[in-house]
């Protein structure tokens, strides 16, 4: 039971910073572009994924990979963090956070789809019914708080958010045949990245001193949306007597965020919002249903 504790303590601090980052996009992207919140978070993520694994002794593991993980590390490192959080940072530039961030988190449907002819998964009825209520949800968090006049909506911040999805899911599939440790990957993936942005912030013309506020975002970003925040989760996880018990309280974090973005960036939430992120959420449920109730027989 002392270890379940520790669990959810670990488990709700992940919950809580990834609950902020999409007020700490909004705000960040006020002062700098999406490419220099991207350059400065990838800095900090790597600050904080190199803390890590040193504290944890695998520095040495770094250091010994082979040519083919650095190869595989440069392919994934494209995708995520450099297209996938230039792509999110494009639609949080352009859209409200409490539109951007549900609309990124139909990811878990959209892998589905693309694990069928890449992981040679099936597709089951309940993959499309949960395809379709998530779908409905994203209608509705789209129409911003408008739903009979869809064109007050930004259609391309919409394409963008829902499109990251679609790079993200093609960042795990690569990612999941990868048999390294998760913290080495992730470190070699943003050196590589860091290497890929600060190139394309010099063909930008980017590269200078960014106000203190875009700063300030973009290290907050590295150091809680995957560093250290990925390093709570891995203790959550570790720590917990099922995984089940400790992955359902992600789910908060929207809700949290939401909270957030109206405090924090002066947004007024939609009931819009609300009703599409929970569409979404039942959509994601429908998804893992089986995989749940596996869960619970096997406990």
């Amino acid at each position: 039971m002392k270890t379940q504790k520790v669990s959810y303590v670990y488990a709700m601090a992940a919950v809580f910073f990834w609950s902020t980052v999409a007020t700490v996009f909004k705000l960040g992207l006020r002062y700098v572009s999406p490419a220099e919140l991207l350059f400065w978070a990838t800095t900090g993520s790597v600050i904080a994924l190199l803390f890590i694994i040193i504290i944890n002794g695998k520095l040495k593991l770094l250091l010994a990979q082979s040519h083919t993980s650095l190869l595989s590390s440069a392919l994934l490192g494209l995708l995520n963090p450099f297209l996938y959080y230039l792509i999110l940072f494009g639609a949080y530039k352009r859209l409200p956070g409490q539109v951007a961030q549900p609309l990124n988190m139909i990811w878990p449907i959209v892998l589905v789809f693309l694990a069928a002819p890449f992981l040679k998964q099936k597709i089951r009825i309940r993959n499309i019914l949960a395809l379709l209520v998530s779908f409905l949800g994203v209608v509705w968090i789209a129409s911003q708080g408008s739903f009979f006049h869809p064109e007050k909506s930004d259609t391309l911040g919409i394409i963008l958010a829902t499109g990251s999805s679609v790079i993200w899911s093609f960042f795990w599939i690569a990612n999941i045949r990868d048999p390294r440790q998760e913290e080495i990957k992730l470190l070699t993936n943003f050196l590589f990245a860091l290497i890929y942005i600060f190139i394309y912030m010099l063909i930008l013309n980017r590269m200078k001193i960014p106000p203190w506020q875009g700063f300030a975002a973009g290290i907050y970003t590295g150091f809680f949306e995957m560093g250290f925040t990925f390093f709570f989760w891995l203790k959550a996880l570790r720590h917990a007597t099922t995984t089940a018990s400790v992955s359902n309280l992600v789910f908060l974090a929207p809700f949290l965020s939401l909270v957030f973005l109206h405090y924090f960036a002066g947004e007024k939430i939609y009931i819009t919002t609300l009703a599409g992120l929970l569409l979404i959420l039942t959509g994601i449920f429908i998804q893992n249903v089986s995989f749940i109730s596996k869960k619970k027989n096997n406990a």
